[in-house]
């Protein structure tokens, strides 16, 4: 029943639904509790009777189950959609009617649920007397589950409940399903740890089960208790397989959340299959085998529970996440194999000690023998014992007593091939494992002894041969060899520029020419950073050299030092920066972009560096970020007084492209245009006042002329 698919029997809660709940119709399912029944108790030719239907009514409507109020004298029939999983015409199930304790007040989604087991569960036990005296059938009178029954009754009785318990577990299985609507991320820590939950219970099983079945001393040890812990494992199983039905998938890149696609798809997976056999009720030959285990009787009727070893893949899957999410892979590598060689060595022991069972113990050298020592009869060393045989059968590295029979020679055969197939592999993998775990070492040691016979070669001064092999012991223990560049290779860009920002943009914001700068040229500035490295003693940089690189101290401290190399001006520490301006290469800078100062290493020391052509590319893109930058260094040199002003004019006078300086000569065309118009409107101004101080100046002689003449002629007269 457990393997219809989901959803032809689930619906969700406060979903309507016109389908039956299982696709097993209830005359099937209880023609199957009667056929178990006959199987459980001597047949005969007896036709079992069903009780009759109330007479038929005389509306020809169908007739629906009742629902029994508590304050109400008159009975209320069920709504269709509470009533859809029933046949209202079935004959065998007409007569059900819940009683008071089943009485659910205002139903909803849950409560509707609720109701169709109950009314399922009620029909199935049949304890409810029918309204209208019957006839009793001989057949189910005799195996009525309240009447007085001698002994071989009862053990008949008891195991009718115990098939009436299967139905109702799977009855509940199918509530489960039905009532959770959430969906479970894979990726998300749940459903992690909910792998680290199922992966303890499977381990349990595949350690317990065949240990306590072969070694009856164990299973006598604590039966409760072992009884306790073998059901919560049966529960995480069946809880697991609610959890399994809604796991979310992937599709189209998206997290599929729709719960019946969810359902189907696990119907249709293959784990399904295991997860169903691994959960069988194979406890119910515990009424024909007992559970108790008698001794010296091998195997223990536990070993019925063998089929819960089948949820094993999903150990594997805990440990293939958990691989992907440690940070030390290699470890947990080796004890996964560990724990497979143990599991390994464990079944073979037991195989071992029932063999020795079946064929006698004493009867020869190579069985166990309880006789051995004085202890030789105790649980422990019952399992040391057969341990031990296992380790040193399948690891074929020491001595066994010689076999007897035919059964010990074929036992030892295949624990031979076994043991050199299965453990060839894990030491072929131990040893792959061992060898990766040392790769970086042998790459290391490769490097260095390259760079040793390069100045054995080269006559290298042991001075100087002593710094370059302590470098390189630096860089070893401070684990700074690893080329991120290639190790980063594999991730999108947007991936590894996220890792670069959180690795060096705290970094990065120190400096002060960067401080309020786009997003994006960070982060194109933080992808070009490099790290090196510097000795004891190194100068960083030197007075006078050109500027090509800006540094970020990361770890260590610096001094700067005067040219003598012994007097300290200032020492910088970690985060601190220096060289931003001489990458800029800024026009004015009176220093002309060269190293003002002395730079050194007072031990080791790492820095993150700049170079200058990285700089320039990441701000091709950007021109506003360039403008802001360029004047960000102008106003640092122009507070310590290292530009000249002048030049800037005429560098940014230089850098201005054909367009600008055609624009720029443009505006001067249209400013002398201007200054021409206004110069000669000046000019006709002026010319048009000077012909009148001329016009002036004539009239004003000639009447001075005139004036002359008169007087002249009256002088003469």
């Amino acid at each position: 029943m457990l393997s219809s698919t989901t959803s032809d029997f689930c619906t969700l809660p406060g979903e309507v639904s016109s389908t039956p709940i299982m696709k097993t119709s209830p005359t099937r399912i209880q023609n199957h509790v009667i056929q178990t029944i006959s199987e459980l108790v001597p047949s005969r030719p007896v036709t079992p009777k069903i009780f009759p239907a109330p007479q038929t009514r005389k509306d020809s409507s169908p007739r629906r189950l009742t629902l029994v109020e508590s304050n109400d004298a008159n009975n209320r029939a069920l709504s269709p959609e509470q009533s859809s999983f029933v046949d209202d015409n079935d004959p065998e199930i007409a007569n059900v009617v819940l009683d008071d304790e089943f009485v659910v007040p205002k139903t909803n989604g849950f409560r509707v649920v609720v109701q169709k087991i109950q009314v399922l569960q009620k029909w199935i036990r049949g304890t409810k007397e029918p309204k209208e005296p019957v006839r009793p059938d001989s057949f189910l009178e005799k195996f009525a589950l309240g009447g007085r029954m001698d002994g071989e009754k009862n053990e008949k009785e008891m195991k009718i409940k115990s098939v009436l318990i299967y139905f109702d577990g799977q009855l509940i299985f199918i509530v489960v399903l039905c009532l959770f609507s959430f969906v479970i991320d894979t990726s998300k820590n749940f459903y992690y740890y909910w792998l680290l939950v199922i992966t303890i219970a499977v381990l349990y099983n595949t350690l317990m089960v065949i240990g306590r079945s072969v070694f009856w001393k164990l299973q006598n040890l604590m039966p409760s208790v072992w009884l306790v812990m073998d059901y919560v494992c049966d529960v995480v199983y069946i809880i697991d397989m609610v959890i399994n039905a809604h796991k979310g998938f992937l599709e189209q890149g998206l997290m599929v959340r729709d719960l019946n696609r969810l359902r189907l798809n696990y119907t249709k997976s293959g784990p399904i299959l295991w997860d169903i056999l691994s959960i069988l009720p194979t406890d119910l030959l515990y009424i024909h085998l007992g559970i108790t285990c008698e001794d010296n009787q091998c195997p223990c009727p536990v070993i019925v529970r063998l089929n819960r070893v089948l949820r094993f893949p999903r150990m594997l899957e805990f440990f293939d996440r958990t691989e992907t999410r440690t940070n030390f892979p290699n470890v947990l590598r080796i004890l996964k194999v560990i724990i497979y060689i143990l599991i390994l060595i464990h079944w073979n022991a037991c195989f071992y000690f029932v063999i020795s069972y079946e064929i006698g113990f004493s009867s020869d050298n190579w069985v166990y023998s309880p006789n051995r020592t004085k202890d030789a009869g105790t649980l422990a060393h019952m399992y040391i014992y057969s341990f031990y045989w296992s380790t040193l059968t399948l690891t074929t590295i020491g001595e066994t007593p010689q076999p007897e029979k035919d059964a010990e020679y074929i036992f030892v055969v295949c624990d031979f091939l076994v043991g050199v197939l299965v453990f060839a592999t894990i030491v072929g993998n131990i040893g792959s494992m061992i060898s990766h775990m040392n790769a970086a070492r042998a790459e290391f040691q490769t490097r260095m002894d390259g760079v040793k016979q390069y100045m054995e070669l080269r006559k290298v001064g042991k001075d100087l041969e002593q710094r370059v092999i302590q470098w390189f012991d630096y860089l070893w223990t401070n684990k700074q060899l690893l080329d991120e560049n290639a190790i980063l290779t594999s991730l999108p860009d947007k991936l590894k520029a996220e890792l670069a920002i959180h690795v060096h943009m705290g970094t990065l914001r120190r400096v002060r020419i960067f401080q309020d700068c786009e997003a994006g040229l960070l982060v194109e500035i933080v992808l070009k950073l490099r790290l090196q490295v510097f000795s004891p003693g190194d100068y960083v940089c030197k007075k006078g050299d050109v500027g090509k690189e800006m540094y970020i101290v990361k770890r260590g401290r610096l001094t700067v030092v005067a040219d003598d190399g012994h007097t300290v001006f200032a020492t910088l520490g970690d985060g601190s920066v220096f060289g931003e301006i001489s990458v800029l290469n800024i026009a004015g800078n009176k220093t002309g972009n060269r190293r003002t100062a002395n730079v050194r290493s007072v031990g080791y020391s790492d820095l993150f560096c700049l170079s200058k052509d990285d700089l320039w590319d990441a701000l091709t893109e950007y021109p506003e970020a360039k403008r802001m930058l360029f004047e960000k260094g102008r106003e640092i040199l122009l507070k310590d007084n290292l530009i000249d002003l002048d030049a800037v004019k005429r560098k940014e006078l230089d850098d201005q492209s054909d367009a600008e300086k055609i624009k720029r000569l443009e505006t001067d065309v249209d400013v002398l245009q201007t200054r021409l118009a206004r110069l000669l409107a000046e000019f006709v101004s002026g010319q048009e006042k000077m012909k009148q101080r001329v016009v002036y100046l004539e009239r004003h002689l000639d009447e001075e002329k005139r004036v002359r003449l008169v007087m002249g002629v009256d002088g003469k007269s």
